[in-house]
C-alpha cells in the first residue's frame, strides 16, 4: 500500500486528486500541501522517521507551477537526497516533461485529471515500489501510438509520423499537424517501427523513409529534408540511408 503526498496551490484541484487517490485501492493513505515549503517539511519529517516510519511518504503527485518555490525546484531538491520519495507531476502544462524525465520523474499526468490516466501513474508507482498490480497486459495497437493532450489519450497513426526526436526516454513524435511527447525511448521505437520503413539517421533521430522529400550532400555533410524541416544525418548512419533510398520503390 502506498503512502502518498499530493502537493498544488488550487485547493479545488488538490482536493479532486486526493479523493481520487483515495479512491485507488493500492493507496494506503494520502496527505496533501498546499505548497511546495509545505511538502518539503512533511518529506523533511517523512525521511527522519525512515522508509517504515509512521511519517514515511513513497510517492509524491507534484503540481509544477506553485508560487515561490516550485514543482520542478522541490523534484531537484528531493534528488539530492539519499532514499527520495517517487515523483509523479501532475500538472497543465505539457512543456515541462522532458524536465521531469531528466529529474527521474515516475510519470508525467496531465490535468484536467482522468481517474484511468491517474491510476496508470499509481500502478507505475506500485511497480517501482515492489507491489506490481494484477491488471491484465493488452496488445498495443501496432497501426497506432496512444499520446497525451490536455488529459485526454488520442491515438496518433504510425504511417502520419514523419519522424521522431530523442528526448532521454521520453521521445517527440512529429506528424503535419503537429508534434506529441511519449513516455517511450527512441531506441525503442527505432526496433518496433524498423518494419514500417522508419530508420535511424541521427542519434536524437528516427525518420519514416516515405516521407524523406530531399537527400542533400554539401562539404562532406548529409542531410534530409522532412517537409520543411532539414535533418542531419550522422556520417555512421549515410551510407545505410543512401543505400535505402535507392532500394525505395
Amino acid at each position: 500500500m502506498l503512502r502518498a503526498l499530493a502537493v498544488d496551490d488550487e485547493r479545488p484541484s488538490l482536493e479532486e486528486l486526493l479523493y481520487l487517490l483515495n479512491a485507488d485501492p493500492r493507496i494506503g493513505s494520502v496527505e496533501g500541501a498546499g505548497d511546495a515549503t509545505e511538502a518539503l517539511r512533511r518529506i523533511n519529517r517523512a525521511l527522519e522517521s525512515g522508509p517504515h516510519g509512521p511519517e514515511a511518504i513513497d510517492v509524491v503527485f507534484l503540481d509544477i507551477q506553485m508560487p515561490g518555490l516550485d514543482g520542478l525546484d522541490l523534484a531537484r531538491l528531493l534528488t539530492g537526497f539519499a532514499r527520495p520519495p517517487l515523483v509523479v507531476f501532475v500538472t497543465a502544462h505539457e512543456d515541462f516533461a522532458v524536465q521531469a524525465f531528466d529529474l527521474k520523474a515516475v510519470d508525467y499526468v496531465l490535468k484536467p485529471v482522468r481517474k484511468e490516466r491517474l491510476a496508470e501513474a499509481v500502478r507505475r508507482a506500485a511497480e517501482l515500489r515492489g507491489n506490481p498490480p494484477r491488471i491484465p497486459v493488452h496488445e498495443p495497437d501496432p497501426d497506432h501510438i496512444p499520446v497525451e493532450l490536455g488529459g485526454v489519450t488520442r491515438f496518433v497513426a504510425v504511417d502520419d509520423i514523419t519522424h521522431v526526436e530523442a528526448h532521454g526516454d521520453y521521445a517527440r513524435l512529429h506528424t503535419d499537424r503537429g508534434h506529441h511527447l511519449v513516455r517511450i525511448p527512441l531506441s525503442t521505437l527505432e526496433e518496433r517501427w524498423r518494419a514500417r520503413g522508419f530508420v535511424r539517421i541521427h542519434r536524437r533521430h528516427l525518420v519514416a523513409l516515405r516521407h524523406i522529400g530531399e537527400l542533400r550532400l554539401d562539404a562532406g555533410t548529409v542531410s534530409v529534408l522532412v517537409g520543411d524541416e532539414e535533418l542531419q544525418v550522422s556520417r555512421r548512419h549515410a551510407r545505410e540511408l543512401r543505400d535505402l533510398l535507392m532500394r525505395r520503390p
